[in-house]
């Protein structure tokens, strides 16, 4: 479909393009958090900022900031943005596209005279990313006063996080949680098969799912692997491959509902490990998501039940499941997300609501003030990998979704203060 649209295709790949060539050589395309190669994409991006009229600054998070002053101080800050760091070996588009979308938004206000009463803001998160302290959303907790004090002691390559956030220009010791950010918006890939799937443009994201960690130790008894009978073992690797088949039966039932769930089998490790030993233990990590958390409690359930039935059935000794990490799920906000609804249906953007299964900073953003999301299509759904692809033309017209929903909120919010 051709569009006339607010917003530039060629502008956004331009960016893309020119980030993608901020890379570690030979790992395309890697911008760790705290790397060398992060910090002179940051410099880019602040170039570019500049260009487009924002007055620009690191704050105490470390975050990078693009600020559009409104004109009527006061009413506080309409904030767009996402990422752009990289996992290893990353894609070009995981955060990317989010950061060159909401530049654009400012570009096109420009582009129009189009003043707005709220101050707005671009942000580039520090650390969406896992990143080498072992923690991630570094920036977003921040600025939300969600990050935990004990982080900054973290160590990596003979720093801790507080020198790296001072070393990025933030300021760690600085009170850090803001509260005149009146709304939200982030823009993002899918990392999902869904849009482009069902040929649609955007995901107007309701939910970003609550992440739980499982652990699993099945005790069985190491025994020759040659000699002792097939009815007289304690595999412990057998009794652990039937607790993961649990685990997708479990999941693939609460994921056939209206709501997203998914959980797998990540980590295993199996000791001896040798070829001639019956497995004496397994340990094994689930990686569980949902968008409701009454489906974890269900899934929490099952799984305990699951497990004792499969150590009662097979002999071995099974530990009692022990969540090593859980983190509720978040709604994004519901005025926000009529706003982008409207947003859709104004720039005949083909829409569907639809959950986030990844995390994102939005999960923390929407702590502290009215916040969603939007996706945008990405090439079979691939991400995290240097496969990873996206339209330049798709980033545009989410790009002319979230200027809508700006124009919008910018009045909305007036109304409702």
């Amino acid at each position: 479909m051709t569009r006339n649209l607010p917003t530039s295709a060629v502008r956004i790949s331009e960016d893309i393009s020119a980030l993608a060539a901020i890379t570690e050589p030979d790992h395309p395309y890697t911008r760790r958090a705290f790397t060398p190669m992060f910090l002179k994409g940051r410099e880019w991006l602040s170039q570019r900022f500049e260009a487009a009229g924002l007055k620009v600054h690191v704050d105490a998070a470390g975050n990078l900031v693009g600020s559009r002053v409104g004109r009527k101080p006061g009413l506080g800050t309409i904030m767009l943005g996402s990422h752009s760091d990289t996992v290893p070996d990353g894609g070009r588009y995981d955060g990317i596209a989010g950061v060159s979308a909401a530049l654009e938004v400012v570009r096109a206000l420009a582009d129009r005279n189009i003043e707005l009463d709220h101050d707005l803001e671009i942000i580039d998160f520090l650390a969406e990313e896992v990143s080498i302290f072992g923690v991630s959303c570094i920036g977003s907790r921040g600025i939300t006063g969600t990050r935990p004090d004990e982080w900054l002691t973290r160590k990596s390559e003979g720093l801790t996080l507080a020198d790296a956030i001072a070393e990025v220009g933030g300021n760690p010791a600085a009170s850090l949680r803001r509260n005149d950010i009146a709304a939200f918006l982030e823009l993002h890939i899918e990392q999902g098969p869904v849009l482009e799937n069902e040929k649609l443009d955007i995901g107007v994201v309701t939910a970003i799912a609550g992440i739980t960690r499982i652990e699993i130790v099945v005790e069985g008894r190491a025994d020759h692997a040659g000699t002792t009978p097939m009815g007289s073992r304690k595999d412990a690797l057998s009794a652990a491959a039937w607790i993961a088949l649990a685990v997708e039966r479990f999941a693939t039932d609460l994921a056939s509902g209206d709501f997203h769930f998914a959980a797998t089998v990540g980590e295993f490790r199996m000791e001896p490990n040798a070829a001639n030993v019956v497995p004496a233990r397994v340990t094994m990590l689930i990686d569980a998501r949902a968008e409701r958390r009454r489906d974890m409690e269900h899934f929490l359930t099952e799984l305990r039940e699951g497990v004792a039935g499969i150590a009662a059935q097979t002999g071995v000794s099974v530990h009692e499941p022990r969540t090593i990490s859980d983190n509720p799920p978040t709604p994004c906000d519901a005025d926000v997300l009529a706003a982008l609804d409207i947003a859709c249906d104004v720039t005949g953007a083909r829409h569907r609501r639809m959950a986030s299964g990844a995390g994102h900073d939005t999960a923390w953003m929407a702590r502290a003030t009215k916040a969603a999301m939007i996706f945008v299509p990405c090439v079979e759904g691939r991400s995290h990998t240097p496969e990873e692809s996206a339209s330049a033309e798709d980033i545009a017209l989410g790009a002319a979704v979230l200027l809508e929903a700006v124009r919008r909120l910018d009045h909305d919010l007036q109304e409702t203060t």
